[in-house]
């Protein structure tokens, strides 16, 4: 597989991407939900309120806006006959249920054993991190990890535990 896939291929269910709204719109959907809540989205505490949660979603759902595979394109073949497992525990994460919007937060743990390729061990982090910045649930993202390094590193095995 190649390692240039672009986000929309890494999708599994190749459902096709909506036309994403404008900021203006998705601060327009908070004071829908908040008025929906029962509360008046114009009072004073309130008034900045749908810019604060726009900006808190384009944090928790960065993971989008990033290629994992682009992240991984840097590999390394200099590994001098090294025969061992690579791995990387206790990596904390934060992601958000696909079907409540609900914080997970957990710990996620990659080992790989290497044929060829290598990477640097940061960026099995930050692979963590972009798979926990999207909408989730700990099998998808646990699949989601193991199958990219699969793809682009090409190792004798993998193993992930979220």
């Amino acid at each position: 597989m190649s390692s240039d896939k672009s986000s929309d291929q890494v999708e599994e269910n190749h459902v096709p991407q909506p036309e994403r709204p404008s900021r203006e719109d998705a601060e327009e959907a908070v004071r829908t939900l908040l008025r929906w809540a029962g509360d008046n989205p114009f009072r004073p505490g309130l008034l900045g309120t749908p810019n604060r949660v726009v900006r808190a979603y384009e944090e928790y759902f960065r993971g989008y806006s990033q290629n994992p595979y682009e992240l991984l394109g840097r590999t390394f073949d200099e590994t001098d006959g090294y025969d061992e497992m690579v791995i990387l525990k206790d990596v904390p994460f934060a992601s958000h249920c696909e079907h409540h919007i609900a914080p997970i937060i957990g710990k996620a743990h990659i080992a790989y054993l290497p044929d060829i390729k290598v990477v640097g061990i940061s960026k099995l982090a930050r692979l963590i991190e972009v798979y926990g910045k999207r909408l989730q649930i700990q099998e998808k993202m646990t699949a989601q990890i193991a199958n990219t390094l699969n793809s682009v590193l090409e190792p004798k095995g993998v193993a992930v535990v979220i």
